[in-house]
């Protein structure tokens, strides 16, 4: 196919998760044969903090506003095979209403936000408004479950499926050679209702436990964040130092925002990514969680500092490189982007087929790939 991808960034990981999961799924579509252009609002906060400019497996071009999208662009958008629009493009509303107008082909709405989306939707965003949920072929979510329902029943959506964020093991896999220098660590921008969270899982227990290791990485943390004298904090590290962060954990810790624990069955990128590293996670609890990795076997559950000091303090060596060997051949079994590109091959071909099948069906196609 070709393809138009209109995403809130593929050049700069600064203070997003989109960018690598655009990385890695526009990668696999090259990959499987699909030409990939990929457009990208020029904000200047990216623009300082490009750490993939131009990258090798799709054609990437800025544009300055709506209006210079659709001079420079039309042309692409009107022969592309399939159109996504994604969640937090800036005057997302104004560029989706232009792909109604120009794209002959199939069109989908690639929410990676979609709890924080329909928490906000019916009170206004710039980037999608309820009228364009039936507009769009496919309606391509992060979070799947119930949340499909509802994008079908009250917005109606004609097909909402459940599209996964997902890793390139390629670029995240086990470093053999790496030796572990903290005990726990996070990776993650700050976010108000995350924060709670990580004091909870990590900052009290790094204050119990003084002789313990552990390590914060991410930009936008406020001035008023205490941080224990054995935590480390790094500002900002670029996908290509990720995986050099999670080999040298001995565990890390997944936390999810508020409106993904109330929506259930949201993995963040951070998981895959993490468990492809072979690295050990243990993350706070929410519904559907079980449906991606299993408790106690390739992931661990924690609701405070004793239960994840347990852990840290506990379990064996040769039973927590087990666990993160179970994860990550669950990731390599389920969750690769070579699995997500052909789960959007599989919805686009329901598109040009004129089938409408139930949502569940949307469900079976990533349950089938575990």
């Amino acid at each position: 196919m070709k393809i138009a991808i209109l995403g809130l960034s593929i050049t700069s990981s600064w203070g997003n998760g989109h960018a690598t999961t655009y990385r890695a799924l526009v990668g696999a579509l090259a990959a499987r044969g699909h030409d990939v252009l990929f457009l990208e609002r020029n904000a200047p906060w990216y623009a300082e903090n490009r750490d993939l400019p131009s990258p090798p497996y799709c054609r990437t071009q800025l544009y300055e506003s709506v209006d210079d999208l659709e001079a420079r662009f039309s042309g692409e958008i009107r022969s592309a095979d399939l159109v996504i629009v994604g969640s937090y493009v800036p005057e997302g509303v104004a560029v989706g209403d232009m792909v109604f107008r120009l794209s002959q082909g199939a069109t989908a709405f690639y929410d990676i936000d979609t709890p924080v989306t329909l928490a906000k939707i019916d009170c206004g965003l710039d980037y999608v408004e309820p009228r364009q949920v039936p507009r769009y072929d496919l309606y391509l979510s992060f979070t799947g479950g119930p949340t499909l329902d509802l994008l079908q029943e009250r917005y109606g959506s004609p097909r909402p499926r459940a599209l996964y964020c997902s890793v390139d093991p390629e670029q995240y896999r086990p470093d053999p050679a790496a030796v572990p220098n903290y005990d726990l660590g996070y990776l993650g921008t700050f976010s108000e209702d995350r924060q709670p969270v990580l004091n909870r899982l990590l900052l009290q227990s790094a204050y119990r436990w003084p002789s313990g290791r552990f390590a914060v990485a991410g930009p936008l943390y406020p001035d008023t964040v205490v941080w224990p004298s054995n935590v480390d904090r790094t500002e900002h590290l670029e996908p290509g130092l990720h995986r050099r962060f999670y080999t040298r954990l001995r565990y890390t810790l997944n936390v999810t925002r508020r409106d993904m624990v109330r929506a259930g069955y949201s993995p963040s990128v951070r998981l895959f990514e993490a468990a492809a590293c072979g690295t050990p996670i243990i993350s706070d609890d929410w519904r559907g969680i079980d449906r991606f990795f299993a408790p106690g076997t390739e992931i661990l559950l924690s609701n405070g500092p004793k239960q994840t000091l347990g852990y840290l303090r506990e379990i064996s060596e040769r039973d927590r490189l087990e666990i993160g060997r179970r994860a990550r051949a669950r990731v390599l079994q389920s969750h690769t982007a070579d699995h997500r590109a052909m789960e959007l091959e599989a919805y686009v071909n329901e598109v040009r087929g004129g089938t409408v099948r139930p949502v569940s069906a949307g469900i079976e196609l990533v349950r089938s790939a575990s």
